[in-house]
């Protein structure tokens, strides 16, 4: 069985995904972990990730709805995007993504 090549991205405030970035990788997966600091990096981070062969996406609890509508339309339905989901986001003020971006 081959790896699965995944990603998980999420919002942070001065977060630079250049920077802010690892990949763990285990017998059966191997995880890419981005930090990004509003959607429109999300968006961009995300087509990287996908033309690089990542096959799945999952996005942090901070996305809100639109910030997920906006990776899903990226990605151009390449991979599937799933969600941790929070609406009032800790890390985030107690506050969606939604609100801020």
């Amino acid at each position: 069985m081959d790896k699965l090549r995944a990603a998980f991205i999420f919002l942070a405030p001065e977060a630079e995904p250049e920077r802010h970035r690892a990949i763990i990788s285990t017998p059966v997966v191997e995880l890419h972990v981005v930090g990004v600091k509003n959607y429109d990096e999300a968006c961009r981070i995300a087509k990287e990730l996908v033309n690089k062969g990542i096959v799945a996406i999952e996005l942090c609890g901070g996305f809100g709805h639109r910030g997920v509508a906006k990776i899903v339309e990226a990605v151009e339905g390449k991979v599937p995007v799933g969600v941790v989901r929070f609406d009032i986001h800790p890390g985030l003020e107690g506050k969606s993504g939604d609100e801020i971006f």
